[in-house]
């Protein structure tokens, strides 16, 4: 039997785990789907508290961007704001994915 850790995988991106499944769905014992599922529910649960996290950075970065003179860093800046705002849109996609238990 594996550990319910073996069915996710951290992403370094999002910081988050994020299911990671060998097998095809159906595959897995209705125990093993429950496991798995309670466990992406808790994880599902801490993303809008990650989102929030990442809202403050682009506001520390939308500050700094304000105050930037140098178009070089403005540049930068704005890249950065760019990929927090990816992130976030990406979190809420895995938020919304909410995997229902198909019974055999």
């Amino acid at each position: 039997m594996s550990t319910i850790s073996s069915h996710f995988s951290y992403n370094t991106r999002l910081k988050i785990n994020l299911p990671c499944l060998s097998k095809e769905w159906g595959m897995y014992p209705s125990h093993e789907k429950e496991a798995i599922l309670l466990e992406w529910e808790r994880i599902r649960g801490a993303i809008p508290d990650r989102i929030g996290e990442i809202d403050e950075e682009i506001e520390e970065l939308q500050s700094r961007l304000g105050q930037e003179e140098d178009f070089a860093e403005s540049c930068k800046l704005n890249s950065e704001i760019s990929e927090k705002a990816s992130q976030i849109n990406d979190l809420w996609i895995w938020y919304r994915k909410s995997p229902e238990m198909n019974e055999e």
